[in-house]
């Protein structure tokens, strides 16, 4: 009797990496397995019940699993009915007849439908961010291709990308925002070749492009005078802001924001960073611990954050705060400004370039540097330095030193 189920298939897979949900088919003594497209953590997958479980999109996920175990398990039960299926001399042969039935020759499936594997790619990455990030390239790739949907792996051929690219040019995207869509494509390849979805890589022959990135970084000088700039009264919670995350080494907006009071513990701020799930923990130095008590929130680390659903209006506001600090001349009696900007391109972003930058030209090590941003890997040295976490703090207090009192070690 051949049966059927969902099995998370984790042997080829490193520890904290996705691994590929499949269909097995388990059949004449011997198993065989079906790609479903969709990858999760071994943490998100329940193997009593074969579901995707704390997962922020596993209703959708589960939805798409579910239609697709229904397809095989119909299309046995047709073989069955027909007798078909006593032919099979083994599950190979089995699982040939089940394809048959599910995806025939000429299909899309058979075929190799890339946008259907794109979407259940994008479905499954972990953050709203991201999958907001692979939704934007599909708007693009509709706009572009009337036809995308009838594409398959092969049709995403270099001619086509280079279309493509040409296409967004003409709508004044970047060389670094068409590289965005571009890098979005490419990961869906990727995936889709580790699943055996497909053979075809165009990506050997086109070459992603992309423009030197401007400077996102203030001098220590920039930095000291930001720091003690007589700015306007409402700018200065901005500035303060500006500040903390740089004292929290350029501390991401969205975890400083969605971070609650017991956040801080022994001294330490303890949270998982949004972008990758990793736990992480900052020592709070005393400028810090001052600006934390200034804005001490009720429901969150920040009181900015109480009275607001979405951190994302305050960082527009704070980001546009930014650019406009410095001189200002009142030019009417109506109490019209000129101002004068000190830095017109500042956004938040620049407190982590800056921290970073400021380690390097004092000779701290790139692997503490790296530790600190949170970029850590899987080498013998970053698994040291995750373990030691003195390593980062000292990075921190010496980064500090040298902007604020010119204590240069």
């Amino acid at each position: 009797m051949a049966t059927i189920k969902l099995y998370l298939d984790t042997r080829a897979c490193a520890a904290g990496t996705p691994a590929p949900v499949k269909i097995a088919l388990n059949a004449h003594g011997g198993t065989v397995m079906q790609t479903t497209g969709i990858k999760v953590l071994p943490e998100q997958w329940d193997r009593k019940s074969c579901k995707i479980v704390r997962h922020p999109q596993k209703q959708v996920l589960n939805a798409m699993l579910a239609a697709r175990l229904n397809e095989w398990q119909m299309a046995l039960l047709k073989l069955a009915g027909t007798g078909e299926a006593r032919t099979a001399r083994s599950a190979s042969e089995l699982k040939k007849m089940i394809m048959d039935v599910v995806a025939p020759k000429g299909t899309e499936e058979a075929r190799g439908d890339f946008l259907s594997h794109y979407e259940k790619y994008a479905a499954s990455r972990r953050t709203p961010g991201t999958r907001d990030a692979y939704r934007q390239t599909l708007r693009r790739m509709e706009a572009f291709d009337k036809d995308i949907r009838l594409r398959t792996f092969a049709d995403i051929d270099k001619r086509w990308l280079t279309e493509f690219e040409a296409f967004m040019s003409q709508t004044a995207h970047s060389a670094n925002a068409r590289a965005f869509h571009f890098r979005n494509i490419r990961a869906v390849f990727n995936d889709a070749l580790d699943e055996e979805v497909t053979t075809a890589y165009p990506f050997r022959k086109f070459k992603i492009r992309k423009e030197p990135t401007a400077k996102r970084a203030l001098t220590v000088e920039q930095l000291r005078t930001l720091a003690t700039f007589p700015c306007e009264e409402h700018q200065r919670q901005y500035r303060d802001i500006f500040m903390l995350m740089f004292y929290l080494i350029g501390m991401n907006a969205v975890d400083l924001f969605k971070a609650k009071p017991d956040a801080v513990s022994g001294g330490r701020l303890e949270y998982v960073r949004s972008k990758t799930y990793k736990p992480y923990s900052i020592k709070i130095e005393p400028e810090a611990r001052a600006l934390l008590e200034k804005y001490r929130g009720e429901r969150h680390l920040l009181s900015v954050m109480d009275t607001r659903r979405d951190y994302k209006a305050y960082l527009h506001r704070m980001n546009d705060a930014l650019k406009l600090i410095g001189d200002v001349v009142v030019c009417n009696s109506k109490g019209k400004k000129r101002h004068t900007p000190l830095f017109p391109n500042i956004s938040q972003y620049w407190c982590r370039h800056s921290w970073a930058t400021i380690a390097a030209s004092l000779d701290i090590p790139k692997e503490t540097i790296a530790a600190a941003l949170g970029h850590g890997g899987n080498t013998v040295t970053d698994i040291y330095i995750d373990f030691d976490r003195r390593k980062v703090d000292e990075a921190n207090r010496r980064v500090l030193d040298w902007v604020l009192y010119g204590k240069r070690q």
